[in-house]
């Protein structure tokens, strides 16, 4: 597993990482632009979708909220990290 530097804020945008069973269509493209959005399916098992993209805080959890209405769980959430051209930035 990755180790992760810095300390997790809700200031600034993180790249996260979404699996959701099912096959999203791609009307989730338009409606959430920038997520790159990938459906794989193991062997004869149900296909499962995985979205990732970075975030603010505040977008990410209309992101959740959306999956949630539409009564999808959630396999898994992971934070990938920060986007590295944001932190150059916050840095000079």
């Amino acid at each position: 597993m990755n180790q992760r530097t810095g300390k997790l804020t809700l200031d600034r945008p993180a790249t996260y990482e979404i699996k959701v069973p099912g096959e999203l269509d791609a009307s989730w493209v338009d409606w959430a632009g920038g997520i790159i959005f990938t459906v794989e399916s193991e062997g004869d098992g149900p296909p499962m979708t995985t979205l990732k993209s970075t975030f603010y805080h505040a977008a990410f959890q209309g992101l959740l909220l959306r999956l949630y209405s539409l009564g999808l769980p959630l396999i898994s959430v992971l934070w990938l990290g920060y986007d590295e051209s944001d932190e150059k930035q916050q840095c000079s």
